[in-house]
């Protein structure tokens, strides 16, 4: 019998190795989004005191980010299906790469908070374009678990570096917080070059819902930062809250009566779909909440450099690495209950050490919090990811997780905004910051308790 030559012998090497670049460049994205929100913490005490501005205007330059990432994430979930993956991640990388350098350039506070709602905008058309694109590269379960924990590691790695890398940088300038992003935008439009070409389906844009959408949010986090830096009472901050009430009523009517609703209210039918995205929302609470909390807590009462704050971050970078790397193993073998609700009560766990040990003024303490919020967030999204990708069809991926980061998203914006305004007097700062982790606590065991009900659907 002839041996078989290299050429009769069945290889999947080229696929496997166009999956894997492309898990490389939506990891890439990952990083690039989450690392924009959580660098800026560390650097905001010195754009504060080169740029002016008070702890609302701060808030703002976190929540512009945030809030039109939020609010144009389910358009870009629609987009994403109707041009194809590829080219909206590409459209995506772009727009972040002209936002970054404005960011950098920003002569004034208004400057710098405009283009970073450019910038939460790019990274909008990004993320859920990242998500299809693994949905694409790897359609067999076991396989896209782990892809989507290798996916996460791009953001536990932002997480990890992006308060000690901010903090290196404002140390020489802070304006290299936003070009340090250059380099890494113009290396994913190179790989993006030998990413297979995404299907594309055809879709009607929701003009109504949209705008109802940047209504609801503006307003919602506009009357939250707002409130608490000149009182609940303001004539604008009570019209602000009205609207936002009055323009989520609207957009639920639209999304129901709609003939082509961007967040299509049958997704919400599945309970695994309902449970994660409540779980979304609370960690984000909990996670980018704590952080900006914290950093503003190391600096402005601690007394801390924006180097030496950023390296009490450090201990949790391995454990947030390794959690992610883990987690779609612990899916594989329990389902993904018992990692969601594990990793959601030891971020609880975390927020209650900084509760109980705020006024000792201690360092280690806010080091074992973010090491414990890391590993349990790190162990609880992925799984949640996946019960999201799980609960609908392939051709829906998109929208779908850009239904689920949207509510990640608010649960980033309304935090900042609420926990700032716990923060608003600087005297009662150790106070603010109990407060604002009761709450963060209070939503994730909240979110624990739901997750229970999670079953393999």
């Amino acid at each position: 019998m002839t041996a078989p030559t290299t050429a009769d012998v069945p290889t999947d090497r080229g696929p496997h190795r166009a999956a894997r670049l492309t898990l490389v460049l939506a990891s890439l994205g990952f990083f690039l989004i989450t690392l924009d929100i959580l660098i800026v913490n560390v650097a905001l005490t010195t754009i504060g005191r080169e740029l002016g501005g008070s702890t609302a205007g701060l808030q703002w330059v976190i929540d512009a980010y945030t809030l039109l990432f939020a609010s144009l994430l389910l358009f870009a979930g629609n987009l994403s299906e109707r041009i194809g993956a590829k080219r909206a991640i590409g459209w995506g990388i772009a727009g972040f790469l002209v936002a970054s350098v404005a960011c950098a350039l920003a002569p004034t506070l208004g400057a710098l908070i405009a283009a970073r709602a450019v910038q939460g905008a790019a990274a909008a058309v990004m993320l859920p374009a990242s998500m299809a694109l693994i949905r694409e590269a790897f359609p067999e379960a076991r396989e896209r678990a782990h892809a989507l924990g290798i996916w996460a590691v791009g953001g536990a790695v932002a997480g990890a570096v992006g308060p000690i890398l901010g903090g290196a940088l404002t140390t020489l300038d802070w304006r290299l917080v936003f070009a340090i992003n250059l380099p890494v935008c113009v290396v994913m439009l190179v790989m993006l070059v030998r990413v297979a070409p995404s299907a594309r389906r055809p879709a009607r844009f929701d003009a109504a819902g949209q705008v109802l959408a940047l209504l609801a949010l503006g307003g919602l986090v506009f009357g939250l930062i707002e409130g608490g830096a000149t009182g609940f009472g303001r004539w604008y901050v009570v019209v602000a809250l009205v609207v936002a009430a009055a323009a989520v009523a609207g957009f639920l009517l639209v999304q129901a009566h709609g003939r082509n609703p961007m967040m299509p209210l049958d997704l919400f039918r599945s309970g695994g779909m309902r449970i994660a995205l409540g779980v979304g929302f609370a960690f984000m609470v909990g996670n980018f909440g704590s952080v900006f909390v914290l950093s503003l807590y190391l600096q402005q009462h601690l007394g801390l450099s924006p180097l030496a704050a950023g390296l009490v971050f450090l201990p949790s970078a391995a454990f947030s690495i390794v959690g992610n790397v883990v987690s779609g193993s612990l899916v594989n073998r329990f389902g993904a209950r018992v990692p969601v609700v594990a990793g959601l009560s030891t971020m609880v766990l975390g927020l209650v050490v900084v509760i109980v040990l705020a006024p000792l003024d201690s360092v280690v303490a806010v080091a074992v919090c973010t090491i414990l919020t890391g590993a349990g967030g790190s162990v609880a999204m992925p799984p949640a990811t996946s019960v999201v990708l799980a609960s609908v069809p392939a051709e829906r991926s998109g929208t779908a997780s850009a239904v689920f980061n949207t509510f990640r998203q608010v649960g980033g914006a309304v935090a900042i905004a609420v926990f700032g305004a716990f923060l608003a007097d600087r005297s009662q700062f150790v106070v603010g910051t109990q407060t604002s982790f009761v709450v963060a606590a209070v939503v994730l065991l909240v979110a624990a308790l739901a997750a229970i009900r999670i079953t393999s659907e």
